[in-house]
């Protein structure tokens, strides 16, 4: 049914300022932004832990699977997955590095030395 495939996105200090059993059985997707010196990987398996937090609020997420390039400390990220009592675990993960993507600044036109208009 479509409630059962609905996906609610949601920012993590809206996930955490809520009864855990508010997300019981719902998809979310979670965006915040790692938080530094959080990440850890198991040496031997893909699966990787890590906090994301916004406006003071923290989540820890796990997450079994290859991660971005730009998956770095203060990255902005996107998980997909379930809250459970021991954290978000997440199925999917998309991540940017704000510092790559933002718009460069405009370049100033060159201005005419010859003289004429």
């Amino acid at each position: 049914t479509l409630g059962e495939s609905m996906q609610y996105y949601k920012y993590v200090d809206e996930v955490m300022a809520q009864p855990a059993a508010t997300w019981d059985d719902k998809t979310l997707q979670m965006h915040g932004y790692v938080v530094p010196g959080s990440r850890s990987k198991d040496p031997n398996t893909l699966e990787y832990r890590f906090e994301l937090q916004r406006n003071g609020h923290k989540a820890l997420v796990y997450y079994t699977g290859i991660v971005p390039d730009t998956f770095l400390d203060e990255a902005e990220v996107v998980v997909t997955g379930h809250l459970t009592p021991n954290g978000f675990v997440a199925t999917e993960m998309t991540a940017k590095c704000p510092s790559k993507y933002d718009e460069k600044p405009a370049v100033p036109e060159a201005t005419s030395t010859s003289g004429r208009y």
